[in-house]
């Protein structure tokens, strides 16, 4: 009999008999995670999420974080058999390609030899699975090579269907997700387990949801949204969610978030910044403009916009006060006066939110509304939490992560959870849950 058969024998053993941990937030307390299970000498399959940038030419790693931040889970795995399910980009882009190099660098990080398979879920795969000894590490490849995981839409039982859980789910005794920055995607690797095997929270996914949940849950006062980059559509439903369920008690708007509040508003900023705006959001234009004119109308005191800006005029930065709109050139930044205000903001606050840069960072001149922003969260005494994406590599590149209270390693499944999204990943690992909490659970006198 497999574990999973045992466990679904033994469902009503140990009914009644989980110790309360006393975890943070709602979605804390209805996943499993590794301290509450046994896995020692069970095959454990393990969704992370190493995805790195590569060096183009030589297809070296250009940062190797996200492979870091997946060793605590492994250690906590350290005598079970361990089978690692991970990507790297998407087909069609240059930088997709075998999984070889993630086993490598994770062997090098550990200093232990990580295993590979040039197979998924093949006869190769299952095979390379069942010598595992204890304590043993085996990458499989890239699992966005399987035409089903990335084309495969529909529930949890639909994914289940897939060759690639079928497979693994014969060989398997649980699976253990810790790609975060995954969970917005319903995908087989991600979601396909729900009803085959337990599913467990790894650390670095139960971290990254105690901590966004200490922000969201009971924020310390005042607690403030920073909101900005050009994901604008994201940012109106984040601040939506935020205010409507009293999470925060004012919305600072900056980047291209800023231009749209501005826009409808009934401040000019000109033919080029209301095309560009345009341009990025598309087909959800109008569905924008409608969510942030109520929302400017339901919270005018708590949404607060920039009175100045800086334009990119003939190469170089201009600030202008909003009286003096519009003019000829692209709004790339807040103005000092928009910059110092903010700063003073975020330092007063108890709990700061953080997504997006303040402008085109990318050309030194107009970094300085990203840079002193994310300077105030460092130097404050709230606790600030920076979403993932770019403002993740921006805190991290200027040596700030130790200072601010939580970088998150996921861009878009941190904006989705912020933004009040239900994210797969965590549904399914809440209703995988509901099926095998008890039947895998240490007794008591094991916890």
């Amino acid at each position: 009999m497999t574990f999973r058969a045992f466990a679904i024998a033994m469902t009503r053993v140990w009914t009644g008999r989980i110790k309360n941990r006393g975890l943070v937030g709602l979605v804390m307390a209805k996943v499993l995670n590794l301290d509450e299970v046994d896995l020692d000498g069970r095959t454990v399959l393990v969704r992370v999420d190493i995805n790195s940038p590569l060096d183009p030419v030589t297809n070296v790693f250009l940062d190797d974080t996200r492979i870091k931040r997946i060793i605590p889970t492994l250690n906590k795995l350290s005598k079970s058999k361990v089978v690692l399910l991970a990507h790297q980009s998407r087909p069609g882009k240059k930088d997709f390609t075998s999984t070889l190099g993630h086993s490598r660098e994770l062997g090098r990080l550990l200093g232990r030899t990580v295993k590979w398979v040039d197979d998924i879920y093949g006869k190769k795969a299952l095979t390379a699975i069942e010598s595992l000894e204890d304590g043993e590490l085996l990458m499989l490849n890239n699992v966005r090579m399987d035409e089903e995981e990335i084309s495969t839409k529909g529930d949890f039982d639909v994914m289940a269907q897939t060759q690639m859980v079928q497979n693994l789910s014969m060989i398997a005794d649980a699976f253990v997700n810790d790609a975060f920055a995954c969970a917005h995607r319903s995908s087989p690797s991600i979601v396909g387990f729900t009803n085959t095997l337990p599913c467990i929270a790894g650390e670095l996914m139960n971290y990254e949801l105690s901590k966004l949940s200490q922000a969201l849950d009971n924020p310390a006062r005042p607690c403030i949204a920073v909101l900005g980059g050009v994901k604008v559509d994201d940012s109106v439903i984040v601040a939506d969610n935020m205010l409507r369920n009293d999470v925060c008690d004012h919305i600072w708007v900056t980047g291209g978030v800023a231009n749209l509040f501005l826009f409808i508003s009934g401040i000019d900023i000109g033919d080029v910044n209301v095309d560009f705006l345009k341009g990025e959001l598309k087909g959800s234009w109008d569905s924008t403009i409608a969510m942030a004119s109520e929302l400017l109308m339901d919270y005018p005191e708590c949404i607060i916009m920039p009175s100045d800006v800086a334009l990119h005029l003939e190469g170089n930065r201009v600030d202008e006060p909003l009286k003096n709109l519009p003019l000829e050139g692209q709004i790339f930044d807040m103005g000092i006066t928009s910059i110092q205000s903010l700063s003073r903001a975020i330092k007063s606050a108890g709990t700061i939110i953080l997504n997006g840069p303040a402008g085109v960072f990318e050309l030194s001149d107009f970094a300085l509304g990203t840079v002193e922003m994310l300077n105030a969260c460092a130097e404050g005494d709230g606790y600030s939490v920076m979403g993932g994406g770019h403002t993740a590599t921006l805190v991290s590149k200027r040596g700030l992560a130790d200072k601010m209270g939580h970088v998150s390693t996921g861009g878009g499944a941190c904006l989705d959870l912020l933004a009040g999204r239900t994210l797969p990943g965590v549904a399914s690992l809440e209703e995988s849950a509901k099926q095998f909490r008890f039947s895998i659970s240490k007794p008591l006198d094991h916890q």
